[in-house]
């Protein structure tokens, strides 16, 4: 409940035109010390959170484990944890390029769901907590690729959950 709490917060701070992605290019230590707020933090162990109930459990910590072994006793660059992902994935997906939406971007999207009958259609869009008209302009290029977890009525939420990408503006 506490770390809910928490997301929410940084969620708030993320909706801001004021916010920061959680990985972005440094020039000075000034710059560093800004990075490392609560909004980084907890944004990225929620996004660290997705991935793994995306992946799930099991490839999640194998690609920990791939990282940990490839990088112990050295250092590692942010890139190397997708890299490792990668490896474990075979190239089904690419952890890489759906990360990055997430870790350079600020912001995070608002996705829209609509049902007509049986189909199912979702749209995402950035999502600003509050803007004047003013001062608003369309970013195209925050599109982020949103790993959709979803069950039907044939299945329960233990035995059967579907996965889909969402890597375009919209999706069916």
């Amino acid at each position: 409940e506490d770390f809910l709490n928490l997301i929410f917060k940084a969620m708030m701070k993320d909706s801001l035109i004021s916010a920061h992605p959680v990985s972005s290019a440094v020039q000075s230590s000034e710059q560093i010390e800004e990075m490392f707020d609560a909004l980084s933090y907890i944004k990225g162990a929620s996004l660290l959170l997705m991935l793994k109930h995306y992946l799930t459990k099991d490839v999640f910590q194998a690609g920990i484990e791939v990282y940990l072994y490839n990088h112990c006793y050295g250092s590692a660059q942010s890139d190397d944890l997708w890299d490792s992902m990668n490896e474990i994935t075979n190239g089904t997906l690419d952890v890489k390029k759906m990360m990055k939406t997430w870790i350079l971007h600020k912001g995070f999207p608002l996705v829209t769901v609509v049902r007509k009958g049986k189909i199912i259609s979702v749209q995402q869009e950035k999502f600003l907590y509050s803007v004047e008209p003013e001062n608003w302009t369309s970013d195209a290029s925050s599109l982020w690729h949103i790993p959709l977890t979803y069950i039907t009525s044939s299945c329960n939420f233990t035995h059967c959950t579907n996965a889909y990408l969402l890597d375009q503006k919209s999706g069916m």
